[in-house]
């Protein structure tokens, strides 16, 4: 399980549109091997040095937002390998969140603070929870 703050997560999602706007569009996460496919809004989940969301606006120079998941940030957890390689796996990787649909979700709980994100064998799930 990975948690993200919610108002970070929309900070990925309004950089991944900016980007975008200002140099061409977004990014393929799939390096060109599936052209038009998860070229639209949306934060990607990478695993890879820990687990993170990703803007995917097109880049021209500066660096794509990523902000760390709680539990699996390499400057404040020490165990953040075996965190990763035990809930996201060993291989480095990339799953994209359609920003449509995740925006939809964060409104029907407007008290959300937090974004947890789960993979499973096939899926990944994604919820939302209010933390005080």
């Amino acid at each position: 399980m990975f948690t993200f703050s919610v108002v970070d997560g929309r900070a990925v999602i309004a950089r991944g549109r900016t980007d975008a706007a200002a140099n061409g569009g977004l990014r393929n996460p799939y390096y060109g091997l599936l052209p038009g496919k998860d070229e639209r809004p949306g934060p990607w989940v990478v695993g890879d040095e820990g687990v993170y969301l990703l803007s995917n606006g097109k880049l021209a120079g500066q660096r794509a937002l990523a902000v760390y998941a709680e539990e699996c940030d390499p400057k404040t957890n020490p165990d953040y390998w075996h965190y990763k390689r035990r809930y996201f796996g060993g291989d480095d990787g990339v799953v994209f969140i359609d920003a449509e649909s995740l925006e939809a979700m964060l409104s029907t709980n407007p008290e959300a603070t937090h974004l947890r994100v789960e993979f499973a064998t096939e899926t990944m799930q994604l919820s939302v929870i209010t933390r005080s």
